[in-house]
């Protein structure tokens, strides 16, 4: 859910005929065109947020070691042998 922000304007440089097209759709909706692009902004945003789900906090170190072994083969058995080493 969005909450309610401040405006603010903003200048497209948009192809005449979809800023005709969206003169027709905002008369047959009703909406004015910023409400049309401010929707279509937030599809955008909801579709984006559904297929990368926000991952839990992180914490600044667990962010920095994040994908570091990437393409690494580290097995069960080598973390527990990393595990024995040190605290064994």
């Amino acid at each position: 859910m969005r909450w309610p922000a401040m405006k603010t304007k903003l200048t497209l440089s948009i192809e005449k005929d979809l800023v005709e097209s969206a003169k027709r759709q905002s008369s047959l909706t009703g909406k004015s065109i910023s409400r049309l692009v401010e929707e279509y902004f937030d599809l955008l945003q909801a579709r984006d947020s559904m297929a990368r789900p926000e991952p839990p906090h992180l914490t600044p170190t667990v962010r920095s070691l994040k994908g570091i072994l990437k393409g690494e083969k580290v097995t069960e058995e080598d973390y527990r042998k990393a595990l024995e080493e040190k605290y064994l």
